[in-house]
């Protein structure tokens, strides 16, 4: 599933290239998560003004038609499951998993999207409507400043669940996802299997620092490609290569020569040294 290092390597790939293009068609293709939530051709003369993040959605700020203030707004991409956006040239005919198509005068961009979970979804603004509602109960973003450890430790006060599935909830902090929460708690020196409201703020610290440090590389190597995702260039991902405990079960830890081991947590798996990462 693509979490805030892939979804921000997709940002990153895309912004220059569409700012300021101009919205020349839509297309929609077999229906996606939710709803459009506008007619596509109200989307048809409008300028892309900007591209943006907030926890795993990518918001497309249009400028209004000529003469019509009132529907500026923008759209609010998420890619689900398996999904990926590309912008060329020369796009080939739509295939069977091209759900949505923005044709714009700096190329096509195309969402795809194999299991139809991801969404294109129109709303005034991202505080109103739909993108309102599915942003409304995010948490911090885990690269702004805003993330610290005295927010960390009073978010995890009374909460008896892992620290790892406190860290996946996205309630307390956005985007780290699994490869990322399994990294950066091998990091910190963390089992993940600790009660959240056993963790100190100077273990707080340590997660912070750990989160930031394992973001800030996974962005850096282009994000992590296991099976299909791919940036707006049509790029993998690195950061899968660099891994010290996710998906190397069975494997000697690269820091004590222990053995990584794996265990589900939330119908996720989960690994960890049981060395290096105490409770």
């Amino acid at each position: 599933m693509p979490e805030l290092p892939e979804v921000e390597v997709t940002r990153l790939s895309l912004v220059d290239r569409l700012r300021g293009a101009e919205i020349a068609g839509v297309r929609m293709g077999k229906p996606l998560r939710w709803p459009l939530g506008c007619a596509p051709s109200t989307l048809v003369g409008r300028r892309l003004l900007d591209v943006n993040r907030r926890g795993k959605y990518l918001w497309f700020a249009l400028g209004a038609r000529p003469g019509i203030a009132a529907d500026a707004g923008g759209l609010l991409l998420h890619l689900g499951m398996s999904g990926s956006l590309n912008l060329s040239m020369h796009a080939a005919p739509p295939g069977p998993w091209d759900h949505f198509d923005l044709a714009t005068s700096h190329g096509l961009l195309r969402l795809t999207d194999p299991r139809r979970f991801g969404a294109a979804v129109w709303s005034p603004s991202r505080d109103e409507g739909a993108a309102g509602k599915l942003l409304a109960g995010l948490g911090v973003e885990p690269l702004e400043a805003g993330f610290t450890a005295t927010l960390l430790h009073a978010r995890l006060r009374g909460r008896r669940v892992a620290i790892k599935q406190a860290l996946l909830a996205g309630d307390i902090v956005v985007g780290v996802g699994n490869i990322y929460a399994s990294e950066a708690l091998f990091l910190a020196g963390i089992d993940p299997r600790t009660s959240g409201d056993r963790i100190s703020l100077a273990r707080c610290g340590r997660l912070v620092e750990a989160v930031r440090a394992v973001l800030s590389r996974a962005v850096a190597l282009g994000g992590s490609t296991l099976r299909d995702f791919r940036d707006a260039h049509g790029l993998g991902g690195a950061f899968q290569n660099e891994a010290r405990v996710y998906d190397r079960e069975g494997e000697p830890c690269t820091t004590c020569g222990g053995t990584v081991r794996r265990i589900v947590q939330g119908q996720r798996s989960t690994y960890f040294c049981p060395r290096c990462q105490r409770r």
